[in-house]
């Protein structure tokens, strides 16, 4: 899935020469906490968030200006002054897989979507990519997950599938994750039924081990293969 068909498109966005109460003003009215800075023709220059704010104001004056006492003096501090020049961006081709690689590689919780003439086309955010690995998996539609352990060699995959589709289950998605015991996978497919004791007794019948989902995590797994 492409990064074109899961970020928000209807962005709000601030200009540089804009004030920090303006911005402020913008984050608490749409429940944002990026604001992409755009020049002449929606070039992206920057990026604004939340925290710059919080960093480049004290929190005396975000609490006198509850009090409207210190109005003149935010309005002094410019976009310009705070914001992020040249902040890491994302092209529309890119993947969903893309973003959350970037994403974590960065720990930057939103990136602005450029063309290739720098024009901002939508942002993608944690929120984006969390819809759609959703949608994705499939976990709109009520279901179970398991996690069947199996040896790293082909075919594996395919007796799983048939052995879930003799039992007359449907698949929501299916999922293949490196295992913490070298030569394994751990395969989960996310299941629309709820009732799933029988087919996993099948499973052990025939010699593979069901682990639960929740016992599965990420620092049990070696740095490298």
């Amino acid at each position: 899935m492409f990064v074109s068909k899961s970020m928000s498109r209807k962005v709000i966005t601030i200009e540089q020469d804009a004030d920090i109460l303006e911005a402020k003003k913008k984050m608490s009215e749409h429940r944002i906490r990026h604001l992409p800075v755009v020049g002449k023709d929606n070039r992206l220059i920057g990026i604004v968030s939340d925290r710059d704010i919080r960093s480049a104001v004290p929190f005396g004056a975000l609490r006198d200006y509850d009090k409207m006492k210190q109005d003149k003096k935010l309005s002094a501090l410019k976009i310009k002054d705070i914001m992020t020049i040249d902040p890491v961006t994302i092209s529309p081709f890119n993947t969903i897989q893309d973003a959350l690689v970037l994403m974590q590689n960065t720990r930057v919780g939103a990136f602005p979507v450029v063309d290739e003439q720098g024009k901002l086309k939508g942002v993608i955010s944690v929120r984006d990519l969390l819809r759609a690995f959703i949608n994705v998996m499939g976990m709109n539609d009520p279901g179970t997950l398991i996690c069947i352990v199996v040896e790293e060699k082909l075919g594996q995959m395919k007796k799983i599938v048939d052995i879930i589709s003799e039992e007359k289950i449907s698949f929501g998605s299916i999922m293949v994750a490196r295992h913490w015991d070298e030569g394994k996978r751990a395969v989960f497919p996310y299941l629309l039924t709820q009732n799933i004791s029988p087919l996993k007794r099948k499973f052990e019948k025939m010699g593979y081990t069901i682990i639960d989902p929740m016992e599965w995590y990420i620092d049990q797994l070696p740095e490298k293969e």
